[in-house]
């Protein structure tokens, strides 16, 4: 008698006690907290940082990016802020911010979990679709951070940022965040707070 193969599964327990299947998400499989703690306990840049013992989360980062389109012109709307503050909110529930170099690497199968996880936060929270000028505009704001993260946080020179990570974005002095939450300039704030301060914008956009 041939043995019965093994379903697939992928799903995880998040810190509610509620499972997300990540093969089939639904939008009603986590809560707000469990996000938020999600973006906050995911790093950016591998969780390499300058700061001991302190990476950058994706939370962090999230706002981050918030901020510098807050301070474009035409303001945006409350959906349009919620769909920027969002814009990674996958990795969140999969709890991986994967490198640029190892993208390649991971194939089509990753690929479109996240575009179902994608879908899921979409319907969730309302987002608007991007139209390509404000596709455009994100696009620019995120390369900015992460130009400035790298430097900042990550420790590459500038001189790298430009001939080796490809960014040809401008390296920001000042960080966007300082204004709002005060702090040491650039400094990795702690999973609890950027859960913290991440749950309260998105509560304040919703």
């Amino acid at each position: 008698m041939v043995a019965k193969a093994k379903e697939a599964r992928a799903w995880v327990r998040l810190p509610s006690g509620r499972r997300l299947d990540l093969l089939a998400p639904t939008p009603f499989d986590w809560t707000d907290e469990d996000l938020a703690t999600g973006l906050a306990r995911t790093f950016r840049w591998g969780g390499h940082s300058v700061w001991p013992g302190a990476p950058l989360s994706v939370a962090q980062h999230s706002l981050a990016v918030l901020a510098l389109r807050r301070a474009t012109k035409p303001a945006p709307t409350r959906a349009e802020a919620r769909r920027e503050l969002l814009h990674d909110a996958e990795e969140g529930l999969t709890n991986f911010d994967c490198i640029s170099p190892l993208k390649p690497f991971l194939g089509p199968g990753f690929l479109q979990l996240q575009e179902r996880l994608s879908a899921a936060i979409a319907t969730r929270y309302a987002l608007p679709a991007w139209e390509p000028e404000s596709k455009k505009l994100h696009k620019k704001l995120d390369i900015a951070m992460a130009a400035a993260e790298a430097v900042h946080v990550a420790g590459w020179s500038v001189a790298e940022v430009r001939d080796t990570l490809g960014i040809r974005a401008a390296v920001m002095a000042t960080d966007p965040l300082a204004a709002i939450h005060g702090g040491d300039p650039w400094r990795p704030w702690p999973p609890e707070l950027a859960a913290e301060r991440f749950l309260a914008e998105l509560r304040r956009v919703a």
